[in-house]
């Protein structure tokens, strides 16, 4: 059974774990999900890998027992938001990483606009800023339900409850901001357009100055053949 005063480890290693793909992968998904250390993504892996196995075994299993796991599992997923109503066991063997990782809190409070970027959703959940109904949640890993999602807030004592608050994003800013790029970089588009186009009549069209010396070559010519 173990000691009950240490816990039991909830995730696996690689087998082997110096595989260059690998770890160019989990510097993407660190870099992307705002993730800090490498236990992160081994929690994640462990996870799909115990319901792709638990899938596995169901899928072959043809008892009562089994369509009894197989409920309960589904339910679950789909109460996670890991899989759509009707789903199959072999839509659970076709879910990746990047599934499990869209579902942690730290992406959800990111992708909901509570804050600019992953690494400040990871600060704010850990600094007790964000609650879920009246739960307050300090794991950026935690999974999140989709009925819990319609409760995911700020904490009400929270400074950033505030919408006035600094930090707060603001859509109708960032709208405006973008536009007001998008509008400066067509301007500059066309100043580019616009100098070329002069440049090319420059070139083909001669100068004053060009056609006096043109004129003034002419006479002496002539006047060389008469002597």
């Amino acid at each position: 059974m173990g000691d009950p005063k240490k816990l039991k480890k909830k995730y696996s290693t690689p087998i082997h774990p110096w595989n260059k793909t690998d770890i160019e992968e989990n510097k993407v998904f660190k870099k992307e999900y705002g993730l800090k250390i490498r236990k992160e993504l081994l929690l994640t892996e462990s996870f799909l890998k115990k319901y792709k196995n638990i899938a596995k075994t169901l899928i072959s299993d043809q008892s009562k027992q089994g369509e009894v796991e197989k409920k309960q599992m589904m339910d679950k997923l789909h109460r996670l938001g890991l899989l759509s109503t009707g789903a199959e066991l072999d839509d659970v063997l076709s879910l990746e990483l990047k599934d499990i990782l869209e579902r942690r809190l730290q992406s959800l409070v990111f992708r909901r606009g509570l804050a600019h970027t992953m690494t400040q959703a990871r600060q704010f959940i850990t600094h007790r800023h964000i609650a879920i109904g009246n739960k307050e949640i300090t794991s950026p890993s935690y999974l999140v339900s989709l009925e819990e999602e319609a409760q995911l807030c700020f904490k009400t004592r929270s400074a950033l409850a505030n919408e006035d608050h600094p930090e707060r994003v603001n859509e109708a800013k960032t709208v405006s901001a973008e536009a007001e790029a998008v509008r400066e970089h067509i301007k500059e588009q066309n100043k580019k357009e616009t100098e070329v186009s002069v440049e090319e009549t420059t070139k083909t069209e001669p100068t004053v100055s060009e056609e006096k010396t043109d004129q003034s070559t002419e006479p002496i010519k002539e006047e060389v053949i008469e002597k």
